[in-house]
C-alpha cells in the first residue's frame, strides 16, 4: 500500500508545488502584520465559490483555504458553524443550475492547523450545453481503462517527469498526485490521459495516435493519376514521441537554406518562423480529439502549410475569437494539457495562437489562416508576405 497517495499527502504535495494555473490558495485572515483577524465567513464562501467556478469553466483545480499565497499554513481560525458554511459554499454561492463537477470539500489537519481543501474537474456537460460528440470528446482522456497498469507506460519517462516535478514521488504516486491515475481494491487505476502521454505501445490503446507529414507538389492536392503527393511519412507514438519525433520529420521541409550569421556561424533558415511552425503542430498534438480514429495531418504546399488536426473547434470557442487573438482559453484535453503545461510543451491555447500570429506579423508573412468544419480544425501558415507578394 505504499503506492496509494493519502488525501493529506496530495495536499501536502499541492502546498508544495505552490500556486499555479491550477492550484490556488487562500488566506482565512485579513489586516496588516501583527494585527490579522478572521476574514468574514461570506467573503471566503464567496471566494471558495468564484475560485471553483474559474477552475471548472477551465481545466480543473484545487483551492486551499487556510494557506498565505508563499505557502505558509496559517490555518482556518473559525468555528465549527464557520468552517460547515464554507465546505457548503459549492451549493450556496453556486447558481442553483450549474452544478459543480465536485471532487473534494474537506477539512484537513496539518502542521497542527485547520485547512479546507477543495477540488473540481473541468465541466463537461454540467455548466455548458454541448452536443453528444463534444462531451465524448471532452472525456475521453478522463475515462479509465480496463486492463491498463503502470508496466504499460515508459517508466523512466514517467520518472523524469516525476523528479521534475516533485522529487521524491515515486510513479505511482505522481501519476495519482496529476490525476492519471486512481488507486481502487484491485490496486491502481490508469486514465486514458496517463497511456495516450506515456504508453510503451501505443498502437495497444489509441492505433492513429499518429501525425502524418505529406509534401505536395503545387498549391492543390490532386487525386487518381494525377495524385502529386512526393512524399508521404507517419510518425508514430505516444504524445511525448509525437512531440519530439514529428517535428524533427517537419523541420528538413520546412527549411529554404544555411546562411552566415553576424555572429559568424552558419544558421538554419527556415520558410516559416520556426517557432510558429513548431507551436502549430504542438497544439494540434495536444488539443485533437483522440476520440476521433484520425490521426494528425500536416500538409507542405508549394506556397503554404495546412496543420489539420481530428475535431472541430470547440463550441466555447470561436474562429473569430481565435484570429482576433482574445486569448480565449479552452482545452478538449485536460488532463493531457495539464501535464503538457506544467512541463511547458504548450501554453494557453489563446497565448499560442497570439505567439503564432505575432511571429508570422514578425517575419512579414500574412496572417495565419484557421479553419474548423465538422470533423476537423486547421491552421495554414503561408508564403505569401503581408503586402500580399508571394516570399
Amino acid at each position: 500500500m505504499s503506492d496509494v497517495l493519502l488525501l493529506r499527502d496530495r495536499v501536502k504535495n499541492t502546498i508544495q508545488l505552490g500556486e499555479s494555473h491550477f492550484r490556488e490558495f487562500k488566506s482565512a485572515f485579513e489586516g496588516p502584520p501583527g494585527s490579522k483577524r478572521p476574514r468574514a465567513v461570506r467573503d471566503i464562501c464567496k471566494n471558495i465559490a468564484e475560485a471553483l467556478v474559474a477552475f471548472a469553466n477551465a481545466d480543473g483545480g484545487e483551492l486551499l483555504v487556510g494557506v498565505e499565497d508563499d505557502g505558509t499554513i496559517t490555518g482556518v481560525p473559525h468555528g465549527e458553524a464557520g468552517i460547515a458554511l464554507m465546505l457548503n459554499a459549492t451549493q450556496t454561492h453556486v447558481h442553483a443550475q450549474t452544478a459543480l463537477p465536485l471532487l473534494n470539500a474537506v477539512k484537513l489537519a496539518l502542521d497542527s492547523q485547520l485547512v479546507l481543501f477543495f477540488s473540481v474537474s473541468k465541466g463537461a456537460s454540467e455548466i455548458y450545453q454541448f452536443d453528444r460528440q463534444e462531451i465524448r470528446s471532452r472525456e475521453y482522456d478522463r475515462q479509465f481503462v480496463d486492463g491498463a497498469v503502470v508496466s504499460d507506460l515508459d517508466l523512466s519517462l514517467v520518472q523524469s517527469l516525476a523528479d521534475r516535478y516533485l522529487r521524491g514521488l515515486s510513479v505511482e504516486r505522481y501519476l495519482q498526485q496529476i490525476g492519471l491515475a486512481e488507486y481502487a481494491a484491485n490496486g491502481i487505476r490508469l486514465r486514458m490521459a496517463a497511456l495516450l502521454l506515456f504508453a510503451k505501445d501505443i498502437q495497444r490503446w489509441h492505433p492513429r495516435s499518429q501525425v502524418r507529414i505529406l509534401k505536395v507538389n503545387g498549391t492543390q492536392l490532386k487525386s487518381g493519376e494525377r495524385y502529386n503527393v512526393t512524399s508521404d511519412g507517419e510518425v508514430r507514438g505516444n504524445i511525448f514521441e509525437l512531440l519530439t519525433d514529428s517535428w524533427e520529420r517537419l523541420r528538413p521541409f520546412l527549411a529554404s537554406g544555411t546562411e552566415f550569421s553576424s555572429e559568424a556561424r552558419f544558421e538554419q533558415k527556415y520558410i516559416y518562423p520556426e517557432w510558429a511552425s513548431r507551436e502549430a503542430l504542438v497544439n494540434a498534438i495536444a488539443h485533437r480529439d483522440y476520440g476521433i480514429q484520425n490521426g494528425v495531418e500536416v500538409y507542405i504546399f508549394d506556397d503554404r502549410m495546412e496543420i489539420r488536426s481530428p475535431g472541430a473547434i470547440l463550441s466555447t470557442l470561436t474562429i473569430e475569437g481565435l484570429e482576433e487573438l482574445q486569448g480565449a482559453h479552452e482545452s478538449r484535453n485536460v488532463l493531457i494539457a495539464k501535464v503538457l503545461r506544467e512541463n511547458q510543451y504548450i501554453r494557453e491555447l489563446g497565448e499560442g495562437m497570439k505567439r503564432i500570429f505575432g511571429l508570422m506579423e514578425e517575419y512579414e508573412l500574412a496572417r495565419p489562416k484557421l479553419y474548423s468544419n465538422a470533423t476537423w480544425f486547421s491552421v495554414t501558415l503561408s508564403q505569401t508576405s503581408s503586402s500580399g507578394s508571394q516570399t
